[in-house]
Formats: structure tokens, C-alpha cells, sequence
């Protein structure tokens, strides 16, 4: 089977490896699409120290049931459209022992630690395997970083008649809007891009703010009459924006921190103290977030085609990941269609790969 291969930094190749069989508890999938993750744009300029080269990224996917192996319980089908729960977890650590399996302390994530799914077929046990409806195999590849943004607010514990300041609107930080403006709080969105904060506003964001254009403080204090948010959700990773978090957040206010600042961060620690503040992290997603994100989906009411802004084939994945690394503010790609299609996911899901195998 073909499989897109990150070989070494700024190296990308389609290679030819072996299919792989089905075993007892497991379901073999074709892969539909697949998306590129900011840890796969990371892993490609060689910044991931979490990764060792030779790798095959991707792990958020949209795929189709082939076989069923032996000791799978049912409601499995053939022909059925499935997305991928991409994290493992040890059943040891403090994590598991506590029930947050998505933190597991010995977690291997497709794509980052072990082998991910950007080719043709993947086997995985039927834990990791869930069953998406109706939802199109294309659409499916949204499930895992929607859900993310899904699990954070969850973190959060966002309740109505609050103020939810979310930093980032990419795909994770759209998803922690939808899903905050779901359970009733008002949403303020803010990022560099107007065309992110148009979106924004298209899933549930009350307000938008330019952190570019505008005074963010002046803004915030503006909209929330002074007192500051009463959550937070850091969603680009950057010493600014954790940074901003924490000057924004109004008095026992909560932020919770999705993205990893690949810098250390100067912290006013003066704030942590005096409002009182919990600080949390959040780290991928657990299987309520996958439910809960497929559940919104099939409300129809995501704007999924605003979320796709192009279709590549794997061949072209290493010129899609250049375009992508050249203006990382723009573009996240996403590979597809067994594969059969690459895209890339923005803010919007942005170029598709498509064909890789001929039907």
C-alpha cells in the first residue's frame, strides 16, 4: 500500500509498504482523508523532539470500515463511515488510574510517537474506532481537532452567562467556541486573521477581536464592563498568547492552555496569587468529546465547506506542506481520500490529496 512519509526534516515522499491484516479485536479501515496537524508541520521542519524520522503523520482521519477481525463486539459494519481515536493509554499511570485517559503519561499519538495513518489502510483495536453516522468520510477528519477544542471547555467547566475569551481560531480553538457558545456563554474570539474571526462568528463567537488591529485589554474590558473573562482559552501556543491569558481573565477567573508555547513564558506570577486563578491544562480529547462533536455535526449546522479551502493528491503532500510551512497562519493541511484525498485544515480545512489508490 502507499503511504506518505515524512524521511527527514523538509523531506517528503510517498513510499510503498506492506498492507497490514486484521487481528482478533480489530477492525482494518481504508483511509478516506487525513489531516495535517500543527505536530505534523512541526515534525516536517524537524522541531518535534518527540518524533524520530523516519515517520508517517496524520491522525486526524476519515475512513471507512473494510474488515471486522474475530472478538469484535457489534455495531461494526463493513461500508461503515469511522474517524479515529489516535491516543493511547497504559491503564497504570495516575492518569488512567483517575479515569483522564486522554492525559496518560505513556500516550502514543498516530503520527508523533509511533507510525500514523497518512496511507492507504491502518488496523486498530476497536476501542479506538468510532462510528460516525451519516457524517461524510471528508467530514469525519474534522472529528479529532474539533474535538479538542471540545474537551477544553469541558476543562474549563463553561457554564452560561459567562464570558469566554478563546485565543486562536483554528480548527481546535473553533471547536472550543462551538462548543462554549453551545452551553450558553458568550464567546469573545481573538486572533491575527479577520477571515478567522468572520468564522468565528459563523459557529457562535459573539464578538471578535483583532489582537493585531486593536487593543485587546481596552476590548475585553469593553465587552465584559470591566471585570475581564471569566474563562480563558489559550489555542495557539505562543509566550504572548499565555501571556495575554492571563492578563485578560478577570479576578478567580480559570485558563486553561491547549497549545504548548515553544518558548518559556515570563509570567506576572503577582496574578496568579491575587486573582486567585485556576490555571489548567488540557490535553487532547476522550471519547464523551468524540460524541459530543459528532452529535454537533450532525445538527448540520457546522459549516463544514468554509472549513475546507483545498484538495491535493498525496504526490503533491510535500509541495502542500511547503505552501502550508511558507504562511503557517493560513494553512493546515489535510490528506484524503484512502488516501484518497490530502487536505489542509486552517482555521479552515485547507488542500485535499486526493487518489492515492484508483477505485
Amino acid at each position: 500500500m502507499k503511504a506518505v512519509q515524512i524521511v527527514n526534516p523538509s523531506e517528503m515522499k510517498v513510499v510503498e509498504l506492506e498492507k497490514p491484516t486484521v487481528g482478533a479485536g480489530e477492525v482494518l479501515v481504508r483511509i478516506k482523508y487525513v489531516g495535517f496537524c500543527g505536530s505534523d508541520l512541526n515534525t516536517f521542519l524537524g522541531r518535534n523532539p518527540m518524533v524520530k524520522l523516519p515517520v508517517i503523520p496524520g491522525h486526524e482521519v476519515g475512513a471507512v470500515i473494510e474488515e471486522i477481525g474475530p472478538d469484535v463486539p457489534a455495531g461494526f459494519e463493513k461500508g461503515m463511515n469511522v474517524t479515529l481515536n489516535p491516543y493511547t493509554n497504559c491503564g497504570k499511570c495516575a492518569s488512567c488510574r483517575n479515569g483522564r485517559v486522554n492525559a496518560c503519561e505513556h500516550n502514543e499519538t498516530l503520527g508523533v510517537q509511533r507510525n500514523g495513518v497518512m496511507c492507504e489502510y491502518a488496523v486498530l483495536p476497536w476501542t479506538k474506532i468510532i462510528p460516525a453516522g451519516n457524517i461524510s468520510s471528508r467530514d469525519c477528519a474534522l472529528i479529532e481537532p474539533m474535538s479538542v477544542g471540545f474537551h477544553a471547555v469541558s476543562r474549563a467547566q463553561v457554564i452560561d452567562n459567562e464570558y469566554v475569551m478563546v485565543i486562536g481560531c483554528g480548527m481546535i480553538g473553533i471547536g472550543a467556541i462551538v462548543r462554549a457558545a453551545l452551553r450558553g456563554a458568550t464567546v469573545i474570539a481573538v486572533d491575527l486573521d479577520d477571515e478567522k474571526l468572520v468564522l468565528a462568528k459563523r459557529v457562535g463567537a459573539s464578538y471578535a477581536v483583532n489582537s493585531k488591529t486593536e487593543n485587546v485589554h481596552e476590548r475585553i474590558q469593553e465587552i465584559t464592563a470591566g471585570f475581564g473573562a471569566d474563562v480563558v482559552i489559550e489555542a495557539v501556543g505562543s509566550p504572548v498568547t499565555y501571556v495575554m491569558a492571563v492578563d485578560e481573565v478577570g479576578f478567580t477567573g480559570r485558563v486553561v492552555c491547549i497549545g504548548y508555547a515553544k518558548k518559556e513564558v515570563a509570567f506576572q506570577t503577582k496574578y496568579f496569587v491575587q486573582k486567585e486563578l485556576d490555571i489548567r491544562g488540557s490535553r487532547n480529547a476522550l471519547p464523551a468529546d468524540f460524541r459530543a462533536v459528532i452529535n454537533y455535526m450532525k445538527e448540520g449546522k457546522c459549516p463544514v465547506e468554509e472549513l475546507i479551502s483545498k484538495i491535493a493528491k498525496p504526490e503533491d503532500a510535500l509541495e502542500a506542506m511547503k505552501e502550508w510551512a511558507a504562511d503557517p497562519g493560513k494553512g493546515i493541511p489535510y490528506l484524503g481520500r484512502n488516501v484518497d484525498n490530502l487536505f489542509y485544515r486552517i482555521n479552515r480545512l485547507a488542500h485535499c490529496i486526493e487518489n492515492m489508490k484508483k477505485e
